[in-house]
């Protein structure tokens, strides 16, 4: 039984055409991913089913009752809140039929219906039995250890979090959630391999519907029993594992360029014969029909090759031999978040920053750029340093686009260089002139990592650059980075990525 209907669905921005008529059936046990390209519509797709959007034209129909659950990579939390009261609104109907049921014994104890309250709150109780309400402790537990988060963590407000454990938080309310159908959009995202391992168990234990977006193929590889792919502005279905998918398309993709240079080579013979027979007399009419014929021939498009990216980050100048150096340094909020660190990097070194999640990578960085205090300790970065900064987390304005973020950077350079820059990671000029918060994630972080291609640096600082990413311009950053002269201090949980960029690792541990 399906349990969710996409028919003929259109969606343009601007002037740019994500969807024509496409369309896609979920049933109700489907464990389901949706691929494509960086900018080709997935999470605006995604934000369809969820009804935060509305598509141009088609019908998007849930089977009734069909309770749906959506992790938004892009989803604003409450600073002000706890981890606890957070997760806790997910049992808030619970926590109001408990209070019920507890006023109702209450007033049985002085009333002269007191069989009939009793009975009453009895009926409460059962129900919250039946809810496992009064497990809903161990529930949260289990989820937030499975995650990767400590317990204590329960208590922090949100706004001390970082922004792995922000997705590890949202992720846990939503996988708490009694719903039919799971619309995940980059959940491994700021996950190390451990609690991904964890949330492939999970989804592959569902007894429900979901459908992922991820550029993880390894997750994909794991989780995947049908696959959705977005192409030429259709949902094409692909029944079968996610590495099914890859040698279909692998195979689709060769016989459609082998179709578009036979027509090729078909058009060229017959213009040949056309050009040499058309003026004269004997040959004319044939050349005629040939032209006719040509004419009304239904073109092959070219198949799409893989997009290549480009990203570049130049070199400054040279620095003297210790690059930055820590004595018994101390990072954190009110308490120390690790013990006192003491490190030295060198001149050229590339280094991967690793660590469980919250464990203090990011408030590192930030200690060491001066954006956080320390709370002891000392460290030390090179008088000669220039560095570029390539943050976890940007935040905009609603009104923020591609061009005036470039621009804010770098004021005196002319509009073509800009378009040229934004072009070469595939944004043309609607999308330069669109909010960036509507752009995908991908296109978001390629605007950011744009930025520092005309930032000339000798430290290049990136927490986890790989976000949203997918695959070819992950591989073309590798290969800047591989090139890159100066030093480098790199975030990411992909492991794969900074093994074949990096020479040393630092683990941070608690």
């Amino acid at each position: 039984m399906s349990v969710l209907e996409a028919k003929d669905i259109s969606f343009s921005y601007d002037h740019q055409r994500l969807f024509e008529d496409a369309n896609m059936r979920l049933f109700q046990d489907d464990h389901a991913v949706l691929v494509g390209p960086n900018g080709h519509g997935k999470t605006t797709f995604l934000k369809f089913l969820a009804k935060e959007l509305s598509p141009n034209k088609g019908n998007i129909s849930w089977l009734n009752h069909v309770k749906v659950g959506y992790l938004d990579q892009f989803l604003a939390l409450r600073d002000d809140q706890t981890v606890e009261i957070y997760l806790h609104d997910v049992f808030e109907h619970l926590f109001q039929l408990e209070s019920k049921m507890i006023g109702l014994y209450e007033e049985a104890s002085t009333s002269n219906q007191a069989m009939r309250l009793i009975r009453h709150a009895s009926d409460i109780q059962d129900i919250l039995e039946k809810e496992q309400f009064y497990q809903f402790k161990s529930k949260v537990d289990n989820m937030v250890q499975g995650l990767g988060l400590s317990l204590h963590v329960l208590k922090q407000p949100i706004a001390e979090l970082s922004g792995g454990m922000k997705v590890k938080v949202m992720l846990a309310k939503l996988l708490l959630q009694d719903v039919d159908v799971l619309l995940l959009d980059e959940p491994t995202n700021f996950l190390d391999k451990k609690h991904i391992e964890f949330l492939i168990q999970y989804l592959n234990q569902y007894k429900g519907a979901f459908l992922v977006i991820s550029h993880d193929a390894y997750f994909l590889s794991k989780i995947a029993k049908t696959v959705f792919a977005i192409e030429g502005k259709k949902i094409e279905k692909y029944k079968g594992s996610f590495d099914f998918y890859l040698s279909q398309k692998a195979l689709r993709h060769a016989q459609a360029e082998k179709a578009f240079k036979e027509q090729q080579q078909l058009i060229k013979k017959e213009e040949t014969f056309i050009q040499k027979n058309l003026t004269r007399a004997s040959t004319t009419k044939r050349a005629q029909s040939r032209r006719k014929k040509l004419e009304k021939l239904v073109k092959i498009e070219k198949p799409h090759t893989k997009r290549s990216y480009h990203f570049d980050f130049p070199f400054a100048h040279r620095t003297g031999d210790v690059v930055i150096q820590t004595h018994d340094l101390l990072i954190g909020y009110d308490v120390p978040l690790l013990d006192p660190l003491n490190m030295e990097i060198r001149r050229g070194q590339k280094v991967a920053l690793t660590g469980k999640n919250g464990i203090g990578k990011t408030t590192l960085l930030k200690t060491l750029l001066s954006e956080k205090s320390s709370l002891g300790g000392q460290f030390h970065l090179i008088d000669t340093v220039k560095i570029a900064y390539y943050s976890q987390v940007e935040a905009y304005d609603d009104h923020e686009t591609a061009y005036r973020f470039f621009r804010g950077y770098y004021p005196d350079v002319e509009d073509k260089f800009i378009y040229q820059q934004l072009g070469s990671y595939g944004l043309d000029y609607d999308k330069c002139h669109r909010p960036l918060k509507t752009l995908s994630g991908g296109e978001q972080s390629k605007v950011r990592l744009a930025v520092l291609k005309k930032q000339p640096s000798n430290l290049l600082i990136l927490d986890e650059p790989t976000n949203h990413l997918d695959d070819a311009a992950k591989d073309a950053l590798i290969e800047a980075l591989q090139d890159y002269q100066g030093t480098l201090i790199l975030v990411t949980h992909e492991t794969y990525f900074y093994e074949a960029i990096c020479d040393d690792v630092i683990e941070l541990y608690a």
